[in-house]
């Protein structure tokens, strides 16, 4: 096929497009009535964000989305936003924008294709199956030449696949890689299952945390779909606003968002809530794909010791082991999951600078960053809390 013959769109918002158009190339696995691999791509998550005021003006996400059509047939898109901070993307820049700028240069706005405020794993250059090769090309160059005609500083994709962190890299971006903790499911018939692949004081280790985050005094249920009721978002809401001010300074989603995902997208979700002397406590929101649970959010009006741990932690792998998921992505950062089970993973990311004289600094920087990163995985896995023997299958 003739990649001439592909257009290469912008639109402003995902009223202009059916979901079903969009879903066919976001998230084609679920065609069949499955879960798609991840729901942050699909069109009711991303609509969700734009209808709450959750992105758009004033926000410093401004959608962009990015579509490519061959003879009228939609065949690829990319969630793309123009930014005007570097807020809410979880692999920084911020350093890149104070040197640039202290150069003289103007770093905002930039461009960027993510999915907002979630540090999540998944495709981004997201082509209708048949078409990935010249779909995917077309993608990446339409968003380069947007970025030139634009005379923006930056394109920046975030938290891509290895895959498409491959082919970006062969088309001319500059690969970026960093690392999260995730939790593997090795086959586990139940959570002692997975204790018994630890050494014998990390298992006691999490043995005494659970027990004691279980005895705060109250008890902790899970809720999704049908048996999501507004009353538990009331207390999600609160708990979601004290994370968001100590993290943030106010929280990236709005009211209107979790108000929305309620109502189509609560099969998406599962709630864990701690409730003691019939008060909600302490919740962690979770979202589930095709094959990994992902843990987004956690709040508390009550410090509980190992409460934290228990809801985000233990029953994120009690549900993933439950639901036969292949593993839980807790999250950015936080080396303290390490001892929890959750290992070292590489993430990756994808940038193009307009500027050839700083895009050559921050290639040599990306290099280094990436030795380093691959050096502390080696480390901090050697540290795990796995035996000798599990850890070494696992590399």
């Amino acid at each position: 096929m003739d990649q001439a013959q592909i257009e290469i769109q912008v639109i402003g918002s995902l009223a202009q497009i059916a979901a079903k158009e969009w879903d066919a190339c976001a998230c084609p696995e679920a065609a069949d009535g499955g879960r798609p691999l991840d729901p942050f791509t699909t069109h009711r998550f991303l609509l969700a964000l734009e209808q709450s005021g959750s992105v758009g003006r004033g926000t410093g996400w401004q959608p962009q989305y990015l579509t490519a059509y061959l003879d009228g047939m939609l065949i690829g898109i990319a969630p793309m936003y123009a930014k005007s901070n570097s807020q809410g993307e979880y692999i920084f820049d911020h350093n890149w924008a104070h040197a640039y700028e202290r150069a003289g240069g103007r770093y905002y706005p930039k461009l960027q294709v993510a999915v907002p405020f979630t540090p999540a794993t998944g495709r981004r250059f997201l082509v209708r199956p048949g078409y990935e090769g010249i779909g995917q090309s077309a993608l990446v160059q339409g968003a380069v030449q947007l970025a030139t005609d634009n005379q923006v500083s930056s394109l920046h994709i975030t938290f891509c696949t290895e895959e498409e962190a491959n082919i970006g890299t062969q088309l001319g971006l500059m690969p970026r890689t960093t690392q999260q903790f995730h939790w593997l499911n090795d086959g586990y018939a139940d959570f002692d299952g997975f204790l018994g692949a630890l050494s014998s004081r990390k298992r006691k280790n999490i043995r005494k945390e659970r027990a004691q985050a279980n005895a705060f005094g109250g008890t902790v249920e899970s809720f999704s779909g049908d048996t999501l009721k507004p009353e538990h978002w009331d207390a999600f809401w609160t708990f979601y606003q004290d994370t968001g001010a100590r993290k943030w300074g106010s929280p990236y989603l709005t009211r209107a968002f979790f108000d929305i995902a309620h109502e189509v997208m609560a099969d998406d979700m599962v709630m864990m809530l701690a409730e003691r002397d019939g008060h909600y406590v302490a919740g962690a929101l979770n979202f589930v794909g095709r094959e990994t649970l992902f843990g987004r959010y956690w709040g508390c009006i009550e410090h509980h010791p190992y409460l934290h741990f228990e809801l985000c932690y233990y029953r994120a792998i009690d549900l993933a082991i439950a639901e036969g998921l292949q593993r839980v992505e807790a999250g950015a950062q936080g080396e303290h999951k390490l001892a929890r089970g959750y290992l070292p993973t590489q993430t990756h990311s994808l940038h193009w600078v307009g500027d050839s004289g700083f895009a050559d600094a921050i290639g040599r920087y990306l290099q280094a960053e990436r030795e380093a990163v691959n050096q502390e995985i080696e480390l901090l896995t050697d540290y795990g809390p796995f035996k000798r023997a599990q850890v070494e299958e696992q590399q």
